[in-house]
């Protein structure tokens, strides 16, 4: 696929943005992955982000599915608008940001029916889309094509050092059900980072939480370091440290920092209004 996907580049007189993470999958094996994965079937909907040259948005399609995409980059979008929707009744897409379109608009009755998320998500959108998807209708099943570092977070445990807010907003909700690392070279043009296919899975009773515990959560973590009972005390929410105390009281160390407790105890935090 490398030189095909150069030659369309060049067709399109199209250089890939760095500023937009523009990495083209090159390995039709990753492709094949990635929809095994996410075990689309004939007739799911499907949310696509970043369909890019439409080589996963084509191997969408032909299993049936319908699809619903996002599309930041106009040329991009214009090429899949001129080569693909022509062809394909049930391909949806949009030109726009995947953060103000994290579902790519798709329709309340399909949210609400069960959904999957394919994503090839550039680093910097990755954890403001995944906060976007998390506060709306959740999808049944998501494959994100993330940075080594962006899954290391998503998939942190408590005493790990890349647990932070997202960790515990996402894993209250979705279990992970695979996990496959993707080099570098399987991308045009190569990005100096190894990548993860990360395929996680709907809870049968999700934790999700309010907005109001989700921004103490993240606030919490922008001060790490500090024992979480400090932190609790001086948060403008007065029920962070009712909360801490409760900790306290079933043996929580009350030295303890954030990183350091389960994800299951900050999910008593959920019905925090």
């Amino acid at each position: 696929m490398f030189n095909e996907t150069r030659a369309l580049l060049e067709r399109l007189n199209h250089s890939p943005s760095r500023k937009l993470g523009q990495n083209f999958l090159i390995d039709a094996n990753i492709v094949r992955k990635s929809i095994e994965m996410a075990e689309v079937r004939a007739n799911d909907s499907i949310v696509e982000i970043g369909p890019g040259l439409g080589v996963l948005t084509q191997a969408l399609l032909e299993t049936g599915a319908s699809v619903w995409a996002v599309e930041r980059d106009h040329t991009l979008a214009e090429h899949i608008k001129e080569n693909l929707l022509p062809d394909h009744p049930h391909l949806h897409l949009i030109e726009g940001d995947c953060l103000e379109h994290p579902r790519a608009r798709l329709p309340e009755n399909h949210a609400r029916t069960g959904y999957k998320v394919v994503a090839n998500l550039p680093y910097a959108v990755a954890t403001p889309w995944m906060d976007a998807v998390l506060s709306g209708p959740l999808p049944q099943r998501m494959v994100l094509m993330l940075q080594k570092e962006a899954a290391d977070r998503y998939c942190a445990s408590h005493g790990s050092k890349a647990l932070g807010a997202i960790s515990i907003l996402l894993q209250s909700a979705y279990m992970l059900r695979n996990r496959h690392l993707v080099s570098a070279r399987c991308f045009y043009p190569v990005p100096k980072v190894d990548s993860v296919l990360l395929g996680l899975e709907l809870r049968k009773n999700p934790v999700r939480f309010t907005t109001q515990a989700s921004d103490l959560i993240r606030r919490i973590f922008t001060q790490r370091r500090k024992q979480l009972g400090v932190l609790c005390k001086s948060d403008p929410n007065p029920k962070a440290y009712e909360w801490f105390e409760q900790l306290v009281a079933s043996d929580v160390k009350p030295t303890i920092r954030p990183e350091e407790l389960p994800i299951v105890l900050w999910q008593s935090l959920a019905r925090i209004s």
